[in-house]
């Protein structure tokens, strides 16, 4: 299998999966930046992130414009804020914490819409 059309549905099929989890219990969002204060929690979660992004750098790093071009940018935000976590735990911390309820919820309808695209990308359920 190609790895852009794999990363495509990965990423569509996980994008889709935390919106309706994000949208049936927002409550949920609360609780990962309270959680974000737990050492153990924070180091897992930024551990778990590098891991994600390097491994989608390392195998879909293509920078041409198309869908192919949001996969590999999921993979260098993952890196990057798996860094950041592990590195300026408090300084990212308190930069995530700036952002509410609301604006986490509008991210993450951009975040379906751009799911929604790249599952239709891998599918083509939808011709355009």
């Amino acid at each position: 299998m190609d790895y852009s059309l794999f990363f495509a549905k990965f990423w569509g099929w996980y994008l889709l999966i935390f919106f309706f989890i994000l949208s049936v219990n927002p409550k949920r969002i609360k609780q990962v930046f309270d959680d974000l204060n737990d050492q153990k929690f924070l180091i897992l979660t930024a551990f778990i992130a590098i891991v994600i992004g390097l491994l989608n750098i390392i195998f879909h790093n293509i920078w041409e414009l198309s869908y192919k071009l949001i996969i590999t940018l999921i993979g260098w935000t993952a890196l990057f804020m798996g860094l950041a976590l592990f590195s300026f735990p408090k300084r990212t911390i308190s930069f995530l914490a700036v952002a509410n309820i609301k604006l986490v919820q509008l991210i993450y309808t951009i975040l379906l819409l751009l799911g929604i695209y790249l599952l239709n990308t891998t599918y083509s359920i939808v011709l355009f």
